[in-house]
């Protein structure tokens, strides 16, 4: 993926928070010259992988494969002692054309949350105990305290406000309602690691490589250099 992309995406997403009235955290306006300066007081953001994740999921065609995403808080489960939380929580940006593709999670269960724009399309799939993608039960579902079976791979309609809920092992996809336009979502969670805890059905990589065609705008989640000094 060119830098110049993530640059226009990491921009455009930022437009979408603000017109959604979704103020970010501080740490979301760094520039990668103030991250050369940060010292280790700054290391929980470092450590749990908080700030900006753009993708392609390593497929090179971000404007029908991707997604934007910003990681606000956090845990880090193989650091407990130091980092002690439980929850997680990010802003997600699907742009109409867009598709996220289809996954579960291990460990983390979440819940999607439709916070601005246009209509998001969650579609659904029980998965198999060899882990495969279940084609023919069906879906309990749980949206905004409504418990409900779909077939499965029906497609969950959440339009700004709505919301479901995703429990382990429920494979998920995303994409946008055709004429809705691009859609900024919540999710809250458990801890996340998108290192360990992601099963992709078909397999796709989940950080993507970097053409630097141009200079960073912002530094994403993975790339911070270590602190400058320390703050102790």
């Amino acid at each position: 993926m060119k830098r110049s992309e993530i640059n226009a995406a990491i921009r455009e997403m930022e437009e979408m928070c603000a017109k959604c009235g979704f103020r970010l955290p501080p740490f979301c306006g760094y520039t990668p010259q103030q991250w050369q300066n940060l010292d280790s007081s700054y290391d929980e953001i470092r450590d749990c992988g908080l700030g900006w994740d753009i993708t392609d999921y390593g497929l090179g065609d971000f404007e029908k494969v991707g997604f934007s995403l910003v990681t606000i808080r956090n845990g880090n489960r193989a650091m407990k002692e130091t980092y002690p939380k439980v929850y997680a929580e990010k802003l997600l940006y699907l742009k109409e054309g867009q598709y996220s593709p289809n996954h579960f999670h291990w460990y983390k269960t979440e819940d999607i949350i439709n916070r601005g724009g246009g209509t998001v399309l969650i579609r659904v799939y029980n998965s198999l105990p060899n882990e495969e993608i279940d084609l023919e039960t069906p879906v309990t579902v749980h949206t905004d305290g409504h418990t409900y079976t779909v077939p499965a791979g029906s497609c969950i309609r959440l339009t700004p406000g709505e919301s479901i809920h995703i429990q382990q092992r429920l494979y998920h996809d995303f994409t946008v309602e055709p004429g809705s336009g691009n859609v900024l979502l919540g999710e809250v969670s458990q801890c996340n690691d998108d290192e360990t805890d992601n099963r992709f059905n078909p397999p796709v990589g989940r950080f993507p490589a970097i053409e630097e065609d141009e200079p960073p705008y912002r530094l994403l989640c993975n790339e911070y250099p270590k602190a400058s000094n320390s703050a102790r």
